[in-house]
């Protein structure tokens, strides 16, 4: 079971950004054997730990994500909209993707929501067993116009790696 979480400073006048929590088994034991497998190098479906600086805090924040990777490109989309990841990624522009031993530093860009439409769908034509039900009923096979107004819920971040050293 999901269930939706508001931004306590929403306001009946600002669009109400979607965020999906994670449930208790979700949150207590998937995502920590899946993180503790990727750290082992033993990534499930190409996951990976995304590291983030806290937005306030400034510790390190990590959560398992499924990269995707395009003609070369990488992207992080977020399924559940718009969680602690992404806020704390706004914030920073920087993050860390990791794997075993690897770690490799990357910066972000956000999306425009009208460049999201062919990254959704190859995100879920890819990983829908998984992360299909944050979609509401949207799949790989929906419209142009289907994703398109699905795309403000899903934020969805270009990211660039670091070369090690600088």
């Amino acid at each position: 079971m999901t269930r939706s979480v508001l931004s306590p400073k929403t306001t009946a006048h600002s669009p109400v950004p979607r965020y999906v929590a994670p449930d208790l088994l979700t949150r207590r034991l998937l995502n920590p054997l899946v993180a503790a497998a990727t750290r082992l190098g033993l990534p499930l479906a190409g996951s990976r730990v995304l590291a983030v600086r806290g937005r306030s805090s400034g510790q390190w924040r990590t959560t398992p994500v499924n990269p995707l990777a395009i003609d070369g490109v990488q992207y992080l989309v977020a399924p559940r909209g718009h969680t602690q990841w992404v806020r704390n990624l706004r914030a920073a522009g920087t993050g860390e993707l990791r794997s075993g031993r690897r770690s490799q530093a990357f910066t972000a860009v956000e999306v425009t929501d009208a460049d999201k439409p062919p990254l959704l769908r190859e995100y879920l034509r890819r990983w829908a067993w998984e992360v299909g039900v944050f979609f509401d009923g949207i799949d790989a096979g929906a419209s142009d116009a289907d994703l398109l107004a699905a795309a403000p819920k899903h934020p969805v971040f270009r990211i660039t790696t670091v070369p090690a050293g600088r």
